[in-house]
This record gives structure tokens, sequence and C-alpha cells, in this order.
């Protein structure tokens, strides 16, 4: 399988991690940003990252899709063990839940944080407002925090006591953020940080979080 993009995207770090985990074999193509040309495009019609081609897979025909969510869950019915998404019903929900807190609302906040203090300035060179990124630290980011400090039960994962696509949603983008200046509190949310550090040093993401923490602060301090 290709996935177009760069796992300095939350998004497409989930799939490679989630594919990963899944002892799934993963070509990751540089796309986004202008980069990717027909094959991403046709894949992306929208050129969003991450998009998806399992060669052969439709009749004979490449198959593509674009969105995490779809990518991640093409992957794991094609793949079902180990399994990352729980069939019991009340489990199937709140990890579903769990991956569109992720998806939705910590990227509401971390992506603010992470385009307007690295994206734009760095890498688009303007269009930019530091001031959006500093609201959504001090007025958007601690309620998420409070949240999963209330709710990481003890065993340290999200649901069924056991690591699921809900973890991996939840952990990504916050890496993000704390590459910006937005690291998490430990003497405030202290169940919490150990939670996002626990699951970004699992081997499916440890190596990507280490090399991509590396290429955003050797920018930031260019």
């Amino acid at each position: 399988m290709i996935i177009y993009g760069s796992t300095i995207s939350p998004f497409v770090r989930k799939c490679v991690a989630f594919a990963r985990e899944k002892n799934v074999e993963i070509e990751v193509r540089a796309a986004g940003m202008g980069r990717g040309g027909p094959d991403f495009e046709e894949a992306s019609p929208f050129r969003k990252m991450p998009a998806l081609r399992d060669p052969g897979a439709d009749g004979g025909r490449d198959f593509t899709i674009s969105d995490s969510t779809a990518i991640v869950h093409y992957i794991d019915a094609k793949h079902p063990e180990p399994n990352l998404i729980p069939l019991e019903p009340i489990a199937r929900a709140r990890t579903i839940w769990y991956e569109e807190f992720g998806d939705t609302i910590v990227m509401a906040a971390g992506g603010k944080l992470f385009f307007n203090r690295f994206v734009g300035p760095k890498v688009l060179k303007g269009g930019f407002d530091a001031g959006i990124a500093d609201a959504a630290e001090r007025d958007e980011l601690p309620p998420i925090l409070a949240y999963l400090e209330s709710v990481i039960p003890n065993s340290g994962y999200l649901v069924e006591d056991r690591f699921t696509l809900a973890d991996l949603a939840v952990a990504a983008p916050l890496a993000n953020a704390s590459w910006v200046g937005a690291a998490i509190d430990g003497t405030l949310y202290p169940r919490t940080a150990s939670y996002v550090e626990a699951i970004l040093a699992r081997p499916s993401l440890a190596d990507l979080v280490e090399r991509d923490r590396a290429i955003v602060r050797g920018m930031m301090e260019a």
C-alpha cells in the first residue's frame, strides 16, 4: 500500500502508525503542499493528505481513497488482526468518538497552533497570525487536556484497557502542539502527560515522532 503525504501531518502519522500496528507494509510518498503529482491527485481529488493507493485491490485495478478515517477503516477491514477498532458495541462507539475527538476537537486547537507557529511562518513564509495560536493555547487547549485528565483509565489506554485507534487518534495531534511551544504541563495534567508520552513511544510511532520533531525544531530555529 502507498500512503501519500507527510508524517509531520497528524492525519498521515495516524494512518502510517495504524498500518504498522497491523504489520501492513506501507510506502510513504511525499505529497501535499504542492507536491505529489497526478498519482496523488487521482487518489485525493481535493489534494488533501493523506491519500491511499492499494495496487490491484479493486478487481485488478488500483483502489484509491483519501481521508484518514476512510484509510484506517479500510486497512482495518482488510487486515482485521490485531484488532484496533473494537467489535463490542460500547467499546466500538467510544473508539469512534475518540477518533472524532482527535480529528476535530484536538486538531481544531492543535492545528491553529501548528499552522500559525510553524506552517505559516516557516513553510509558507506568510499568511499566519501568532495571536490565533496564542488564543488556542490559552483558551482551547486547557479544556481538552482537562477532559483527557478526567477520562484516561489507570491502564493508560482509552478503550478496553488496551491500545486502539482511539489512543492513536488522540495522541498524534498533541505531539505537533508540543513541538511549537504547547507541551503538556505535567504538574497540571500528570495523567495526560504520561499517557501521551507512552503512546508516542510505541514502536509504530517513536521513530516518526523523533524524526518529524527534529525537522520542525530545525526549521523553527533557522
